[in-house]
């Protein structure tokens, strides 16, 4: 097992001679890091927390025992929505057949949790032929196999509608109507409609759902009920906004806050 200082800077393992490294770090609420990009792909992973992640075109919500992949030089930001215990992997261009080519968000499966940890306990420069280069060799299948998620929210590139859309994601929870919203984004209604369909391809409801949703998850994350947390965010019923999650994420919300209370 090592025990030596690991480095929390990224740049530290951008060349080091291995086809897969982890870095652990702990984000404290609203720590934020600014756009940047990194020479390796990178599976951002947080044990514990929920962090938002946006790029050019999209914004995604990373909860607890999910992941997004991110290809190399792919500009982002992160953001920590509370208390992050993150595991991130950096992982050379073309270490695997099929690891993905585009940002995507996978489920973190009970052995690739695993395996991220064990491989953390390995030095840096770990043994190829050895269990590091086991343990780096497992996880690459792991990500390729791993379930895909989706969780992304398509962002505009119109400057009309990128106002209401940072506006939302601010504070998901407003409940102006495209009408309502005209003033703000310096368009009409209908120029808003069709930038909607035209920009993110997605109805303005839709998309503020979608966005309400990330909402929820923080909220989640954050411990506040069930209950609480569907009616802030516009769902009819607890049981509405329970089906919306299980589509998405595949369970029920109270297994994300089993998985918040659980220990490393």
């Amino acid at each position: 097992m090592s025990t030596e200082p690991r480095s929390t800077d990224p740049r530290d393992y951008q060349d080091i001679a291995r086809s897969v490294v982890v870095m652990a770090k702990t984000f404290a609420v609203r720590d934020f890091v600014p756009d940047h990009s990194h020479p390796r792909d990178q599976l951002l992973y947080a044990i514990s927390g929920a962090m938002r992640v946006r790029t050019g075109g999209e914004a995604w919500i990373v909860p607890p025992d999910r992941a997004l992949y991110v290809p190399a030089k792919t500009i982002h930001s992160v953001e920590a929505c509370g208390r992050v215990e993150m595991r991130t992997l950096y992982i050379s261009p073309g270490a695997g057949r099929d690891l993905p080519g585009r940002l995507v968000a996978i489920e973190v499966s009970v052995l690739l949790r695993a395996l991220v940890l064990a491989l953390l306990e390995e030095p840096i420069d770990y043994d190829d032929a050895g269990r590091g280069g086991l343990l780096a060799q497992l996880i690459l299948h792991e990500i390729e196999r791993a379930r895909r998620l989706t969780l992304a929210i398509p962002m505009p590139r119109d400057a009309r509608l990128v106002r209401l859309c940072t506006a939302l994601l601010a504070d998901p929870q407003r409940g102006e109507t495209l009408e309502g919203w005209a003033d703000i984004a310096g368009a009409s209604p209908r120029t808003l409609t069709r930038l909607f369909h035209r920009e993110v391809g997605l109805t303005f409801r839709a998309w503020r759902q979608r966005v309400r949703f990330h909402s929820a998850l923080e909220a989640l994350v954050r411990g506040e009920p069930v209950q609480n947390v569907a009616h802030a965010n516009g769902y009819a019923s607890p049981s509405a906004f329970t089906a919306a999650f299980r589509k998405a994420l595949g369970v029920a919300p109270s297994r994300l806050i089993a998985t918040q209370e659980r220990p490393e």
